[in-house]
């Protein structure tokens, strides 16, 4: 036979754990400026060091370049995502 106070543990198992899914929400945990710009960088500097020959000079002023446009683009989804 069941033995009801073990199934009064239960429930409150139960509700607890429902309590705690109805307060997840999908946010995302990383912004996507920060992935954005980071990605934006890794492809500036692709892009400047078989432009320029192994420049230096070029290829950190591309890497900037890449970054920054990562960073805003990533920032604009960013506001589109919060509305």
């Amino acid at each position: 036979m069941a033995q009801s106070h073990h199934r009064k543990k239960h429930k409150e198992h139960l509700r607890q754990f429902q309590h705690r899914q109805e307060n997840n929400t999908s946010v995302p945990k990383r912004k996507a400026a920060v992935i954005f710009a980071v990605v934006g960088t890794v492809i500036g500097l692709a892009v400047s060091y078989f432009s320029s020959d192994a420049n230096l000079v070029w290829i950190a002023a591309g890497a900037v370049a890449g970054g920054v446009a990562g960073y805003l683009f990533g920032r604009n989804i960013d506001k589109g995502l919060t509305k």
